[in-house]
């Protein structure tokens, strides 16, 4: 009888069997059993499950077919000897082979432990050196070799103002290196856009980080971001004028720029906070911004500030019916005001039935003076940018009947705005007894201008002058007329004087090229057979300043209407955020304030919380947001269509620390 011995894996053992069994006839005879500790695979690393066995056969022919099935199997046949002295033997020498693999596996496992956790000290400055040298490497290979072969030659953006301490870095670089070949700095000309570089701080970053998300402004263009950094939050506040809602803001945002540095180190995943903590300057400021609207509006969490009291006086009204009336209706002509109130409005109209009537009116014509003044700088700005690329024809043509337009038009506008505040008030029988400055004869203004645009006259009360002022109807008629001049001389001058000039280039080219051949006809014809061959290209590029002109005019003329009316969102979402808070203070916080005695508290305890939930979930975030989008959307489309074109590219110097911070995130987010 003889015997093999070996492994297999456990999920094979049946078929393994079954293989025997019908290979040898049955004239074997299997033993197996399981090894219960998983095994290790060394191909893969996994972890399997095998079974010992041990087959019993006879003859020579049987042993061949036996070990061609194991090996078909992938079985693995160990050497064991027929004697049980040479087996214990054996056995022995196999234990001992293990406890010194153990012993081996054991010593290099602390060994990798103390290495690993000495160089997981220094693991860090390690792949920031790493880094640096790759940079540094990197950039390297963009150098060209000169022709000698023995030095570099680099090619890139400079800032001028930086050029003595980039002399200065080569300087110290080449003396710690101990070079003897000094560095050579020299300025190049070139026709090609440099880079547009804004120097920032931490202040300023978000506001230019706002302007860069519209477009990079062109080399030397004018950048709106310093005058972003007012009318941004000031807008804003238009919008989102109450005193409370803005004090949370500029709360929130004080406290990010008081705890900045601690913040900073931290750094954050959430991609949240992340842009709240960027534009924390911006929250801050806008948070002031509503402060200050939010007292001009007298208006806090949807009440008032008695601060001065009330400057009304109601002449005709007894205590008893002061006490039956819940709300009253302001009307000049039976109460009048003793003085004009210092500051913001009179509390008085928190109280009044009309008052939205009353904040309606004041808040639209604001509105429209803000958008208009605002796009008046805009155009303004646009100057600037002409007169430093000296476009003297785009000044002419573009500049100057743009500003006529917007201002002979739109600016009379709000012009009629306030002669109306001026001239016009309340009738009554003591302080006001011409009817004709009372408000019954105050026109419209919103109809003037129609009526003005339409060559239309106005539609004349009784007792009533016709006008606002003498002369009215003419000056308005010359008004239109001047302003609907404007709208050829944006659309043909410019093309026909670039024609011209273009005329007068080519003539004293044909005279130069005439004289230098001293023959003047064979000049003249060559001339006009360069001419014949390149007027096709001429004249297509002729068709596209006229058809870019018109484009460009009709997006003015349009565009002046329909972002004066844009600015109306001020009025809105101003109108919609005091009413919004007036609903929720209505239908929650009063609620609380009805209770009475101990319950009283708790009631009020609970409604409060639920109160400054809304209002900060609601009011300030949703709210503030939706202000802020249609804010940005002013500056964007309403204040930088005038001048602004940010067709440019950022200015991205070499900096260790940009190079590290981002192979940091890309870390992090491979690692995630």
């Amino acid at each position: 009888m003889s015997f093999v011995a070996g492994v297999i894996l456990r999920e094979r053992i049946p078929a393994f069997e079954r293989m025997l069994w019908r290979a040898c006839r049955g004239n074997v005879f299997l033993r197996q059993a399981e090894i219960e500790t998983p095994l290790e695979d060394p191909s893969t690393g996994d972890q399997v499950h095998k079974s010992v066995f041990i087959i019993f056969f006879q003859g020579d022919q049987l042993k061949t077919r036996v070990k061609k099935i194991c090996e078909g199997f992938r079985a693995t046949l160990y050497p064991c000897p027929e004697a049980p002295a040479d087996r214990r033997e054996m056995a022995m020498g196999v234990m001992t082979r293990i406890e010194d693999l153990n012993t081996v596996l054991g010593q290099t496992q602390d060994h990798r432990h103390r290495v690993l956790v000495a160089a997981a000290k220094n693991i860090k400055n390690w792949f920031i050196k790493v880094r640096k040298i790759k940079a540094i490497y990197h950039t390297l290979n963009l150098f060209n070799l000169d022709v000698t072969q023995k030095c570099l030659i680099a090619e890139c953006w400079v800032p001028v103002l930086d050029i003595e301490t980039i002399q200065l870095a080569l300087r110290r670089g080449t003396e710690r290196s101990g070079s003897s070949v000094p560095p050579i700095l020299n300025r190049m000309e070139t026709f090609e856009d440099p880079p547009t570089y804004n120097r920032t701080n931490k202040f300023t970053k978000g506001f230019q980080a706002l302007i860069d998300a519209y477009g990079v402004a062109s080399y030397r263009e004018m950048n709106p971001a310093p005058y972003t950094i007012i009318t941004f939050p000031f807008l804003f506040a238009i919008m989102f004028g109450d005193f409370g809602h803005g004090l949370i803001m500029f709360l929130f945002g004080g406290w990010m720029v008081l705890k900045e540095k601690p913040l900073a180190a931290q750094k954050s995943d959430n991609e949240i906070w992340n842009i709240f903590f960027g534009g924390r300057y911006i929250i801050f400021l806008m948070g002031i911004f509503s402060m200050y609207t939010g007292f001009i509006y007298n208006d806090i969490f949807s009440k008032s500030l008695n601060v001065f009291g009330t400057y009304w006086t109601v002449t005709n009204i007894t205590t008893d019916n002061v006490m039956n009336i819940k709300s009253f209706q302001l009307d000049p002509t039976w109460s009048y005001i003793q003085h004009p109130y210092p500051i913001g409005m009179d509390p008085v109209w928190q109280l009044a039935e009309n008052k939205i009537i009353f904040l309606n009116s004041y808040k639209m014509k604001i509105s429209i003076i803000f958008g208009v003044i605002h796009m008046l700088f805009g155009v303004i700005v646009g100057l600037f940018n002409h007169l430093y690329f000296k476009r003297r024809i785009n000044i002419i043509c573009e500049f100057i009947p743009q500003i006529i337009f917007l201002i002979f038009l739109f600016f009379y506008l709000t012009l009629l705005m306030f002669i109306k505040w001026v001239k016009y008030a309340a009738y009554h029988p003591i302080y006001n007894t011409d009817v004709k400055t009372s408000s019954y004869c105050a026109p419209s203004v919103l109809i003037t201008f129609i009526n003005m645009v339409l060559f239309k006259a106005p539609t004349q009360l009784p007792n009533c002058d016709e006008y606002m002022y003498g002369g009215e109807h003419f000056f308005e008629r010359f008004l239109v007329l001047v302003g609907l001049l404007c709208i050829p001389w944006m659309l043909l001058a410019k093309p026909f004087m670039m024609m011209k000039e273009r005329k007068k280039k080519h003539m004293q080219n044909l005279n130069t090229h005439g004289t230098e051949n001293g023959d003047i006809d064979g000049g003249v014809m060559q001339s006009q057979g360069g001419q014949m061959q390149g007027g096709h290209k001429e004249e297509e590029e002729m068709s596209e300043v006229f058809i870019h002109q018109g484009i460009h005019t009709i997006e003015y003329v349009l565009g002046s209407v329909s972002h004066t009316a844009s600015y109306l969102r001020l009025w809105a979402l101003s109108l919609a955020h005091a009413q919004l808070s007036e609903v929720l203070w209505n239908m929650v916080m009063k609620n609380g304030l009805t209770q009475e005695g101990w319950y009283g508290g708790i009631v009020l305890w609970a409604i409060f919380a639920f109160w400054a939930v809304l209002t900060v979930g609601i009011l300030v975030l949703m709210e503030g947001l939706s202000a802020f989008l249609h804010t940005l959307r002013l500056h964007w489309v309403e204040f930088q269509s005038k001048f602004y074109l940010g067709q440019g590219y950022s200015f991205t110097p070499f900096s260790f620390e940009i190079i590290l911070e981002t192979a940091q995130s890309a870390t992090e987010t491979v690692t995630d």
